[in-house]
């Protein structure tokens, strides 16, 4: 049987302000629907990525920003951080780990992001 994650929820205050941050992130918008007064489902998905995130109204109870360590991969770190810049998007330095290479960044809400390249730089 297999089990695949296609969705995560992400809580956020704003969710033109969510959505708007995303599309220069990169995020593909996939869904944009209001339901009803109670409900509008926005749902996003990184480019090559089979898992999405959704937010809007209605759609999760977690407080907003309360999101942590949210993780992406790609193959070339430093080509990441150069796009992700170039985008406008406030991301770390490159924190190259035994494990891996990273940045970080948040979103408008302060839910965080780790961008990890598995192969550490060098190797």
């Amino acid at each position: 049987m297999d089990i695949k994650l296609e969705l995560i929820g992400v809580p956020v205050t704003d969710i033109d302000r969510a959505k708007a941050f995303y599309e220069r992130v990169g995020f593909h918008a996939d869904h944009d629907v209001t339901v009803s007064e109670e409900i509008r489902f926005v749902q996003m998905t990184p480019p090559g990525s089979a898992c999405s995130i959704a937010f809007g109204k209605g759609i999760t109870e977690m407080t907003p920003g309360s999101l942590d360590n949210m993780q992406v991969v790609v193959t070339d770190i430093e080509e990441a951080h150069a796009d992700l810049t170039g985008r406008g998007i406030d991301v770390s330095p490159i924190d190259d780990q035994p494990w891996g290479s990273f940045v970080y960044f948040a979103d408008p809400d302060g839910n965080r992001w780790a961008v990890q390249q598995t192969k550490p730089r060098g190797q």
